[in-house]
């Protein structure tokens, strides 16, 4: 559609006035502009950062594939979809998590680990960990399945895993804690819990997710956990990464049934332990996210109507103090429609003024949080774009009445309005 160039200099004119307006009662626009960015900095700045946590999570657990499960004992922590707190179940001992291996070991790759503790510590010559070190007691498999690669060294043996051999692959955290800026680790031995290991792979560095760190783990042989490291009622965790996605329900159908029958659940009964995928442990912690961007989504809305009572409050205010103005302008031919988008477009440049201004500093806040927990740079255009529209919003909203007022005053008791 074809516009008229004189209604792009009208426009351009109607803007140079709500400018003029803007700068003549400054501290009222200061005020309105400053609830208005408050009200787009909340909305933006929270969604910007709990948008960064989203990709955080499913960063750290793509690196587990789409294509691994795990079987977990059911512990007093434990709760359903709905909320309700799960019955605590015996431990998955040794002997079935060994035997789960050996009757899947054909159709994916398995691997059963232990966590005897989390509050080890490490020890290198003169250097020394916090009692934060947790210990996992581990086979061959351990590091596929669970996404960890070696930075240097290699993983453990057959053989080792068959021995006593106090041999240890150490995270990349531990390594800078004990080691700090040397190099060359592998064939080091260190301390733990005051037991001598031996350092043969360092692990890639994984980062940190939602608190748990998986750079501060030392895994050792699973016979050497279980000798030197095992208490009472220790529970084994079985993972399981099968060949293709397209396999993994068939594979977890599978694996449920043939634990049920190591576990000899009653058919009417639920399992005695749960099985965890991997992408449905991150789509659980992503949707949990949404009660935070509902309650940021409240706030900006109760902010933005704030602000625009007192937009439509400063622009009724404006009315009145320029009552005169509108009757000369009325006299000298202004029309109605005129009048009223000089008005509107005042409220909308306030309204424009505070969104840009809260969008940009909801993108700093955002990103502050995506760069503390690890992510990179982050730019929410969909929130942009949403900031914008409520913004202007806003502006039509509270700006609308106040300049329909302002166009129907009768021109000459304007004129004689004191």
């Amino acid at each position: 559609m074809h516009y008229p160039e004189w209604m792009f200099g009208l426009l351009i004119e109607d803007i140079k006035v709500a400018w003029q307006s803007v700068r003549t009662h400054l501290l009222r626009s200061i005020l309105t502009v400053l609830i208005i960015a408050i009200g787009i900095t909340a909305l933006v700045g929270i969604l910007t950062a709990v948008d960064a946590l989203k990709n955080s999570i499913g960063e750290q657990f793509a690196t587990l594939g789409a294509n691994s499960f795990s079987i977990v004992a059911v512990n007093f922590a434990h709760k359903t979809l709905d909320g309700k707190r799960l019955k605590p179940q015996p431990p998955i001992k040794f002997r079935e998590a060994a035997m789960f291996k050996e009757l899947f070991e054909e159709r994916a790759v398995v691997s059963v680990a232990c966590r005897p503790t989390g509050i080890a510590i490490a020890r290198y010559k003169d250097e020394e960990t916090n009692p934060n070190i947790t210990v996992f007691g581990t086979d061959e498999n351990y590091l596929k399945t669970n996404g960890y690669e070696l930075e240097s060294g290699r993983n453990f043996s057959k053989r080792e895993l068959e021995s006593d051999m106090r041999i240890a692959v150490i995270g990349s955290e531990i390594k800078e804690l004990l080691f700090q800026d040397r190099d060359k680790v592998v064939g080091e031995i260190i301390s733990v819990n005051n037991l001598s290991y031996t350092v043969i792979g360092v692990l890639k560095e994984k980062g940190s997710s939602i608190g748990f760190s998986g750079d501060r783990n030392i895994l050792i042989p699973l016979l050497s956990a279980r000798q030197y490291f095992s208490y009472p009622g220790m529970a084994y965790t079985i993972s399981v990464s099968v060949p293709s996605p397209e396999l993994l329900n068939e594979v977890v159908n599978d694996a449920e049934g043939v634990f049920r029958g190591m576990r000899k659940d009653d058919l009417k009964s639920e399992s005695s332990f749960l099985i965890r995928r991997s992408d449905s442990i991150s789509e659980q912690l992503i949707s949990n996210l949404s009660m935070v961007t509902l309650v940021a989504a409240m706030i900006a809305v109760i902010t933005l109507f704030g602000a625009a009572i007192g937009l439509m409050n400063i622009m009724l205010v404006s009315v009145t103090e320029r009552t005169r103005e509108i009757g000369i302008r009325k006299a000298i031919g202004a029309r109605i429609t005129a009048i009223r988008n000089q008005f509107l477009t005042e409220a909308i440049l306030i309204c424009a003024i505070g969104g840009v201004s809260g969008i940009i500093l909801g993108i700093a806040i955002g990103n502050v949080v995506s760069l503390a927990i690890g992510t990179s740079f982050f730019i929410p255009w969909l929130w942009i774009f949403l900031g914008i529209v409520l913004s202007l919003f806003v502006g039509i909203t509270a700006g609308y009445y106040p300049a329909r007022k302002a166009s129907l005053l009768d021109p000459i008791e304007s004129l004689r309005y004191e």
